[in-house]
């Protein structure tokens, strides 16, 4: 009887794994910048210290667009 409670703990701790992950993305609400600018509802990759794993960058391409990245800085 004790195994029902480990395996219900085990499938918790793996079903929390993609929260803790580093990468992957996130949704962004649109806004609207100082300058009255509005930015539309968006989809960005989590923070990390590499910028040439971002949408943005290229080499990469964007899953939700289809877009090619450009910069290369």
């Amino acid at each position: 009887m004790k195994i029902i409670p480990f395996a219900a703990a085990v499938m918790l701790f793996f079903s929390a794994l993609p929260a803790m992950a580093k990468g992957g993305s996130h949704s962004v609400r649109g806004y609207t910048k100082k300058d009255s600018t509005y930015v539309q509802p968006h989809h960005a990759t989590n923070r990390d210290n590499t910028k040439s794993n971002n949408y943005s960058h290229k080499g990469n391409v964007n899953p939700y667009t289809g877009k090619e990245g450009t910069r290369n800085d």
